[in-house]
């Protein structure tokens, strides 16, 4: 069944849409009406834009970054999520209440555009200082440190499980404000979860 598509973000350059599903529903349906997942800088676009008590500032919800974490050798933030390739697969994983075990040529696809994760918090007024979230929110890093600044969050938190014996991938989970707009990337129920985890978040050009 198809679901509804809310457009919430209409002026700038980006209009933007979110839906409440699981993630491969939601995924699925945003791309059939020309949306595209949303990265994080073009989060932090969009709620600079539109102001900390705008709904994308005020409510989470899931971007096209990913995290992977690898024995011995880490975890890793990557702008080549293995689950948007594999949304359906890692949704029904979720579903059976079990991790995401990405390919091994995923796992090194994710791991050629990535960034390692070091701290798990940032002073605001140090995003764009910082490697990791110089990395995940590019342009915007130091606008939108300012802005959550003049929110009244000083810092910026990531949360990671732990590595296991096996390589695994989880999405990332952009959490709202009255979080801190902490970067999570738990191992979130991507079939649908509490209320604030349906949601996945797109983009367009806005002509």
């Amino acid at each position: 069944m198809k679901t509804q598509i809310i457009e919430d973000v209409k002026k700038g350059s980006l209009r933007s849409a979110y839906v409440e599903a699981s993630f491969y529903d939601a995924k699925k349906d945003l791309e059939k009406s020309r949306y595209e997942i949303i990265s994080l800088e073009q989060m932090a676009l969009l709620r600079v834009q539109e102001g900390k008590g705008a709904f994308i500032s005020q409510n989470g919800n899931w971007t096209r970054e990913g995290f992977v974490y690898v024995p011995q050798k880490g975890i890793f933030l990557t702008k080549n999520s293995p689950i948007m390739e594999s949304a359906e697969k890692a949704t029904e994983c979720h579903k059976n209440k079990r991790v995401f075990h990405p390919t091994s040529k995923q796992i090194e696809n994710a791991l050629a555009d990535s960034c390692k994760v070091t701290d798990l918090s940032i002073p605001s007024l140090k995003l764009a200082e910082e490697e990791l979230t110089a990395y995940a929110f590019g342009n915007q890093a130091k606008a939108y440190g300012e802005f959550l600044k003049e929110a009244g969050i000083n810092t910026f938190k990531i949360y990671t499980p732990n590595i296991q014996e096996k390589t695994f991938a989880t999405q990332a989970w952009f959490g709202w404000l009255v979080s801190g707009s902490r970067l999570d990337g738990g191992d979130r129920d991507l079939c649908g979860g509490l209320f604030y985890y349906y949601k996945a978040r797109g983009v367009q050009a806005n002509s």
